[in-house]
């Protein structure tokens, strides 16, 4: 009888693995859905996310990851996970703070915690501080990107680790990253192609958020310093830069006020314009759609 009693048990104990902390605590309402997601795509359509249930408009047979920068959604994970597609965390920090090996350790530690809290799959780490090429920063920033690898991999499997990094890895707007170093510790790493006006060096011209020689430019770049091409992810965005222009020089070309950024004329100069507002703007302007040989971009004329 009592040997009974112990086996009994043991086949409970054998049996309790099988429903996790995860299952229980689950928000879906397949408790299933909690769990991170395990395959590899051959290819990534990774979304970046900023709130406001604009998920439930997503073409969700193309999206691979979701990097949710708004405020955290368990309706959204769950949906998420029911397409397959994989949800990280947004990851920033002080590169000051992060020459210290130790706050390096302890900032992964609640960025895992946090992940498992929400059920994520992995961490977006969108870093787009200053950092000097013979700073303690420059390699600093490398081993926060491997370290963070290293314990996402280690304690949610299947997860994700991804770099953002400007579009040209010639120190955009003072950022100087080892960006092959930083490609070669995580998954992949996403080439920023977009607000290149940041820091305009030449006369301060209107011109595209990103026009495609000069984002062509800089990915050849990356090339040039050994960047796998296999670990690089393009991102545009879906808004551009308007505002008043000082004077229309000739078609095409008109001049913007000089609001300078680190030392340069910028598109600080403008505000932002979502492409719902262009594709309404677009119609009722003074010029309708144009295109911009040099720049290989489309434009139009407003007032």
């Amino acid at each position: 009888r009592q040997l009974r009693g112990l086996h009994g048990l043991a086949l409970l104990l054998l049996a309790l693995p099988l429903v996790t902390n995860a299952d229980a605590d689950c928000p879906c309402e397949e408790p299933t859905l909690c769990r991170p997601i395990r395959h590899h795509p051959d290819h990534e359509v990774f979304v970046f996310d900023v709130g406001y249930k604009t998920w439930k408009y997503y073409d969700w047979s193309q999206i691979t990851t979701l990097a949710a920068f708004g405020k955290y959604d368990s309706e959204l994970m769950c949906y998420a996970h029911s397409k397959g597609a994989r949800v990280v965390l947004k990851g920033d920090v002080s590169v000051k703070d992060i020459i210290d090996p130790s706050f390096r350790a302890s900032w992964i530690a609640q960025k895992l915690i946090l992940a498992k809290k929400q059920y994520m799959d992995g961490i977006n780490i969108d870093i787009e501080q200053e950092v000097n090429c013979s700073s303690p920063e420059y390699d600093a920033l490398t081993a926060l990107v491997k370290e963070t690898t290293d314990a996402f991999h280690r304690e949610i499997e299947g997860s994700q680790v991804t770099f953002d990094v400007a579009w040209s890895p010639k120190n955009i707007d003072k950022r100087c990253y080892n960006y092959t170093g930083i490609a070669d510790a995580c998954d992949f790493v996403f080439v920023m192609s977009y607000d290149e006006q940041s820091q305009v060096w030449s006369d301060c011209i209107a011109a595209a958020n990103a026009p495609y020689n000069q984002t062509l430019t800089g990915y050849l770049d990356l090339y040039s310093r050994n960047v796998n091409k296999d670990l690089i992810v393009l991102i545009i965005v879906y808004y551009t830069f308007g505002g008043s222009l000082l004077n229309f020089v000739q078609k095409g070309y008109c001049t913007i006020a000089k609001v300078p950024f680190r030392g340069a004329c910028s598109d600080a100069a403008g505000r932002q314009v979502p492409y719902k507002v262009i594709m309404k703007q677009i119609n009722s302007s003074i010029s309708g759609g144009q295109w911009n040989e040099d720049q290989q971009a489309p434009y139009y004329n407003y007032k």
